[in-house]
């Protein structure tokens, strides 16, 4: 009995220590990612806000995949990431599909369902709850002087309850526009990854997009 309980601490000691070295860390880890998400995320928004045509494909990237879950619900799992000239789209979908949805969005974008220029999962959401969570911890620690668990459990639950609000405020008013009238889609690239068929999710497909007022 006594070696067998000798065996268990044996195989304990290194657990516990690793998740009391952990808490110790933690706090350190999560004021460094504060700060840095505190003077990248705003430098982030800023570079999207100030270029229109990166706004107008992250706008279409949205209404395609709204559209899309539309008709399959949002339990299809879609993400997307939007570039100048196009956007991507990575997930179990058909490319002729992909396009039609693609101009369906550009389409009622042009006719006025602005609120398909917003999505609640896109990675703006995720990036102002990282940064109210990092404004938060930091206001606690030069404000109480010290850093411990419950700040960083209080910065948290503020960032779930404000983050997604103000994520879609961000879209709305700088990461996105619903004047997408002088662009048009001109093509899909896509490459059938192996075992693509019968692997569907592993499928990425790039929109691509350009401005009309460049059409001689």
């Amino acid at each position: 009995m006594i070696a067998l309980f000798s065996l268990f601490l044996l195989f304990l000691w290194p657990v516990l220590i690793f998740i009391l070295i952990n808490l110790i860390l933690f706090p350190f880890h999560f004021t460094l990612r504060s700060i840095f998400s505190l003077i990248t995320i705003p430098f982030e928004i800023f570079n999207i806000a100030v270029n229109k045509k990166l706004r107008q494909n992250h706008a279409l990237e949205h209404a395609t995949i709204n559209v899309i879950q539309e008709y399959y619900g949002n339990e299809l799992l879609l993400s997307g990431f939007a570039k100048e000239n196009g956007f991507y789209i990575r997930g179990p979908i058909r490319p002729e599909l992909l396009e039609e949805a693609a101009k369906v969005g550009l389409a009622r974008l042009n006719a006025g369902d602005t609120y398909l220029a917003i999505h609640e999962k896109c990675g703006t959401s995720i990036a102002m709850s990282n940064f109210v969570a990092s404004v938060v911890f930091l206001l606690f620690l030069f404000k109480l002087g010290y850093f411990n668990l419950f700040n960083i459990l209080v910065a948290m639950v503020l960032a779930n309850m404000f983050g997604p609000l103000l994520g879609k405020m961000t879209q709305q008013f700088l990461t996105t526009t619903h004047d997408v009238s002088d662009i048009e889609i001109i093509g899909i690239d896509y490459n059938y990854p192996q075992f693509g068929v019968i692997f569907p999710g592993n499928m990425e497909y790039f929109v691509r997009t350009r401005s009309l007022s460049r059409i001689p």
